[in-house]
């Protein structure tokens, strides 16, 4: 089963790494402890809304973003595990981008965007 709280803690923790922060530097911006934050980007714990709109603020990305960029996964996610795909012939498949609102940005995890293309 897919986790949102798995994928949600999955991106905070990319865009957190790819802006060279620490756990420690975030945690102190976001006001929330080491552990927490740890936690939450482990997928262990559930953030509220409040907790997250104050680690995007930390990250300064806007919590929209991240909220598309986990859809986006979650998308992703429910693609791959679906069996019922399996059943439908080629010629009868939406293609990956028209069936993934807004598309996946090549800025934004193109790692994500190179599993689509495989």
């Amino acid at each position: 089963m897919i986790l949102l709280r798995q994928l949600l803690g999955d991106v905070l923790r990319r865009l957190r790494v790819r802006q060279g922060r620490t756990l420690r530097e975030v945690s102190t911006l976001a006001r929330v402890s080491l552990g927490y934050l740890s936690e939450v980007e482990r997928g262990q714990k559930e953030a509220s809304s409040e907790l997250l709109a104050s680690i995007c603020g930390a990250l300064g990305i806007p919590l929209s973003q991240v909220l598309r960029e986990v859809s986006d996964q979650f998308a992703l996610a429910e693609l791959q595990a679906a069996p019922v795909l399996a059943d439908v012939p080629d010629h009868e498949r939406i293609p990956l981008s028209d069936s993934v609102p807004g598309s996946i940005s090549d800025s934004v995890f193109p790692e994500v965007k190179n599993m689509v293309a495989a």
